[in-house]
C-alpha cells in the first residue's frame, strides 16, 4: 500500500528546515513551514510554500508543542510531518500523536524511538543482536551511590551519560574517584534540564577513542542497508565541528563489519526510515568497535554521506514514508571520493567559544567545484540565544581526502557571516592541524589543540588594498572623497589618508579591538600598514597610555577601477583583483586569499575605556539564561569560587570570583539576560 503525500509540514527551523524543503521542492511536494514569533521573517519561512505561526519565541511555547504542530498540519492539509533534527524529532510521544492523528511521521515507529531514546534499553536491545557495547553499568533507576560503587570495577576514566537525550548534555568524563560525586550532581541537573529525565548510567572511557557513525536506512518491507560510515571525532564538549565520510581509519573489511553491526542494531528495534548508529572506536584497534547510541532521525552531518553515495536521504525518507521499497540494495551502493563538512556556529573561539548573537548584516556563501552550503540564514537574520547556535554547514567533496580538505579550506576562506561572530576561522585552523591533515584523529584532539588557536590576522597586503579602495571617491567616507580621482593617483589634495581597520564586525565579542591604522599617501604613491600617525601618539601620551607599538609595512601602490565594484590593485609590482562591499562601517573585502569581514573605525580610536578592569563585578559574557546561583546572597567567596552559572545555546559558563569578598546578586535563577549585564558583585574584604 502506498501513502499519498503531496504536502509535508517541516516541524523545524533554520538550515535543516531549508534543506528538507529543497528536496520537497525538487520532488514536487508542497512544503509548510512553522515558525515562532521570533522567526516570522526567518529564511525557512520564506522558502516554504506556506508558513504558519505557532507561538511565542521560546521553543517550549512553540516548536516543542506537539498539538500546535498537529493543528498546523491539519489546517494546511499536510499528510506528513518531517521533524528534521532536534526539537521533537526523537520524541516517541510526538510520533505516536502523529499516528493517532492520521498524519504520517517521516521517521521510525514510536516504539523504536522509545527504545533507542533510552540508552539503557538501547544497550540491552543491541546486545541481544550481538552488537558489541562498552563495559559499564546501565539499568533503570541507578542511584549516585550505586554508580559510585560500580565505578572502580568498570575502571577509570569513566564517562557519565544521561539515559535520555544526547548532544553531549549531561555527559562528563571523570578521571579520579574523588571527582565522581560532584560530576554526578552536575550531570543529573543538566539531564533533568535538557531532557526532563535525570537518569544516568556509567561506561568505561575508551582510550584514544574515535567517534564513527554509520548511516542506515530501512523500509517497511524488511530491507535494511547502510550507506557507509562518517568520522565525527573532531568535537568539542561532545558537539561535533568537523565531520567526514568515509573515515580515514577504517579498512574495507572493518567498514563492512561495522556496517553490518549498524544494520543489526536497526533490526533489533524494527527500525523504519533513516537513522544513524554511533560507535566508539579505539584508535589503535579499529576492529574493536562498540555501540554507543542510535540517533533515530536524520543527522546534522548527513550531507557528507549524500555527497559520497549520491543518494538524497530526504528523498529516500519520503519514499519510505509513502510505503515504497528502497530503490537500492546493499550491493548497489557505491561510495565515491571523500566529503568533509564544517559546522558554522555563532560563537567566539578566541574567547573560550562564548556564544554570540545579533543581526546578520551580510552573508556570503562560497561556491566552487564540489562545494555545497546548507544554510538557515540570510542578510538581516536575527541570531539569538533561544535556539541552536549552528547557522550553516559548508561541505566539500573531492576525488580523495586531500582534495576535499583543500576545497573545504578554500570554501571557508570565501564564507562570511558579518554582524555575528562565527567559528569559520577556527574551522580553517582545525583543518590545517597536522594530525587532522594526516587523519590521526580522536575525540579529545580538538580540545588539545584549541588553546593554540589565535585568530588569523588580516594580511598586510589585504589591509593595504582595503584602505586604498576606501580612499577612492564613492567608496569611503566623506573624508576620503576628496583624496583621489577615479582613474588612479592624480592628487587633488596632498594629504595623507588614515584608515583604521579591524577584523570582524562591530559589537561582536572579541572582534571590536583597536584595529590597525593604514596610511595612504597619494603624493608618494605608497600605502603603509601598521603606521601610528602623530596625532594618535599625541592622544595616547595625553591619556597617559603607552603609544601603540606596531610593525610597519610600506608598499608602493597603484589602483584602477574596473567597474561593478571591482578594482585592480598593484602592490610592490604584484597586481591582484579585489572587490569591496560597504555597509555603514562594515566592509567585505574579497581578494586572492578569500573574503574578510572588516570594520572601519575612527582613526583616532584607542583602547576602549570599557576594557578597563572592573574588579568585583561579574557580568554575563553572552546573552543567555541564569541557570544557577552557586552561592547565597551575602555568602563569602574565595578566588575561583563559582558564583553564577549562565547557559546559552547548549553551553554553560561559570562565573567565578576573582578576589575574596561577599556576594551581592543582581539577577535571579531563570532570568534571561543580555551580554554584558552585571549579574553579581563581589564586595572585597576590608
Amino acid at each position: 500500500m502506498t501513502n499519498h503525500i503531496d504536502t509535508v509540514l517541516v516541524a523545524n527551523r533554520g538550515e535543516i528546515a531549508c534543506r528538507v524543503m529543497r528536496t520537497l521542492r525538487a520532488e514536487g511536494v508542497r512544503s509548510v513551514a512553522v515558525h515562532s514569533a521570533a522567526d516570522a521573517a526567518a529564511r525557512h519561512t520564506r522558502e516554504a510554500d506556506l508558513a504558519v505561526a505557532i507561538g511565542p519565541a521560546p521553543a517550549r511555547e512553540s516548536y516543542l508543542v506537539a498539538e500546535k504542530l498537529l493543528d498546523a498540519a491539519r489546517r494546511t492539509g499536510a499528510q506528513a510531518i518531517h521533524p528534521g533534527y532536534g526539537f521533537l524529532s526523537e520524541n516517541a510521544e510526538f510520533a505516536k500523536a502523529c499516528e493517532d492523528a492520521g498524519i504520517i511521521f517521516i521517521g521510525p515507529p514510536a516504539s523504536a524511538i522509545e527504545t533507542m531514546g533510552d540508552k539503557i534499553t538501547a544497550r540491552a536491545a543491541v546486545e541481544a543482536r550481538g552488537v558489541p557495547t562498552v563495559p559499564g553499568i546501565s539499568r533503570p533507576g541507578l542511584t549516585d551511590e550505586e554508580i559510585i560503587a560500580a565505578a572502580p570495577g568498570i575502571g577509570f576514566p569513566v564517562l557519565i551519560k544521561p539515559s535520555a537525550g544526547g548532544g553531549g548534555k549531561g555527559m562528563h568524563r571523570v578521571e579520579n574517584p574523588e571527582d565522581l560525586p560532584a560530576a554526578l550532581i552536575t550531570a543529573r541537573r543538566e539531564a533533568a534540564s535538557s531532557f526532563g529525565d535525570d537518569s544516568l548510567f556509567l561506561e568505561h572511557f575508551v582510550d584514544t577513542p574515535r567517534h564513527i557513525e554509520v548511516q542506515i536506512i530501512a523500509d517497511a518491507h524488511g530491507n535494511v542497508v547502510h550507506l557507509g560510515e562518517r568520522e565525527c571525532s573532531l568535537q568539542r564538549r561532545h558537539q561535533k565541528v568537523i565531520e567526514e565520510a568515509p573515515s580515514p581509519l577504517l579498512d574495507e573489511a572493518t567498514r563492512a563489519e561495522i556496517g553490518q553491526a549498524a544494520c543489526d542494531a536497526a533490526r533489533s528495534v524494527g527500525y523504519v526510515g533513516a537513522g544513524t548508529v554511533e560507535f566508539i572506536v579505539p584508535a589503535a584497534r579499529p576492529d574493536h568497535f562498540y555501540f554507543m547510541e542510535m540517533n533515530t532521525r536524520l543527522q546534522v552531518e548527513h550531507p557528507v554521506t549524500e555527497e559520497v553515495s549520491g543518494i538524497d536521504l530526504v528523498a529516500t525518507q519520503l519514499a519510505v514514508a509513502r510505503g515504497e521499497e528502497l530503490p537500492f540494495t546493499q550491493d548497489g551502493i557505491v561510495l565515491r571520493g571523500h566529503s568533509i563538512e564544517a559546522r558554522i556556529y555563532a560563537e567566539d573561539p578566541a574567547h573560550d567559544f562564548l556564544p554570540t548573537g545579533g543581526t546578520v548584516t551580510r552573508v556570503v556563501e562560497p561556491t566552487g567545484p564540489g562545494v555545497r552550503v546548507d544554510s538557515g540564514i540570510v542578510d538581516g537574520s536575527e541570531v539569538t540565544s533561544l535556539y541552536d547556535p549552528m547557522l550553516m554547514k559548508v561541505i566539500a567533496h573531492g576525488a580523495d581526502r586531500q582534495e576535499a580538505l583543500d576545497r573545504l579550506d578554500a570554501a571557508l576562506a570565501g564564507t562570511v557571516v558579518a554582524g555575528v561572530g562565527v567559528n569559520t576561522d577556527f574551522c580553517r585552523f582545525l583543518l590545517n592541524v597536522p594530525e587532522v591533515r594526516a587523519g590521526d584523529l580522536d575525540t579529545s584532539l580538538l580540545e588539545r589543540v584549541a588553546p593554540d588557536y589565535a585568530p588569523t590576522p588580516v594580511p598586510a597586503e589585504d589591509l593595504a588594498a582595503a584602505a586604498l579602495i576606501l580612499a577612492q571617491p564613492g567608496t569611503g567616507s566623506a573624508e576620503a572623497a576628496d583624496a583621489w580621482v577615479a582613474d588612479g593617483w592624480r592628487l587633488r589634495h596632498p594629504a595623507e589618508r588614515h584608515v583604521r581597520l579591524a577584523e570582524g564586525t562591530s559589537g561582536v565579542p572579541g572582534t571590536d579591538g583597536v584595529g590597525t591604522v593604514v596610511t595612504v599617501d597619494p603624493a608618494e604613491s605608497t600605502v603603509t600598514v601598521g603606521d601610528t600617525p602623530a596625532f594618535q601618539r599625541a592622544l595616547d601620551i595625553k591619556a597617559d597610555r603607552e603609544p601603540e607599538q606596531t610593525e610597519e609595512t610600506t608598499f608602493t601602490a597603484s589602483i584602477a577601477n574596473l567597474g561593478a565594484g571591482q578594482w585592480s590593485v598593484n602592490l610592490d609590482g604584484t597586481t591582484s583583483r579585489w572587490a569591496l562591499e560597504r555597509h555603514a562601517d562594515q566592509i567585505l573585502l574579497t581578494g586572492p586569499r578569500g573574503t574578510w569581514a572588516l570594520t572601519e573605525q575612527p582613526a583616532a580610536r584607542s583602547v576602549s575605556a570599557a576594557a578597563e578592569d572592573d574588579h568585583g563585578t561579574l557580568a554575563s559574557p553572552m546573552p543567555g539564561t541564569v541557570v544557577a546561583l552557586a552561592v547565597a546572597e551575602g555568602d563569602h567567596v574565595e578566588p575561583g569560587d563559582a558564583v553564577v552559572v549562565v547557559e546559552a545555546m547548549k553551553m554553560e559558563h561559570v562565573l567565578r570570583a576573582a578576589e575574596p569578598g561577599t556576594v551581592i546578586f543582581h539577577c535571579a535563577a531563570g532570568e534571561t539576560v543580555p551580554a554584558g549585564q552585571p549579574l553579581a558583585t563581589v564586595e572585597p574584604d576590608t
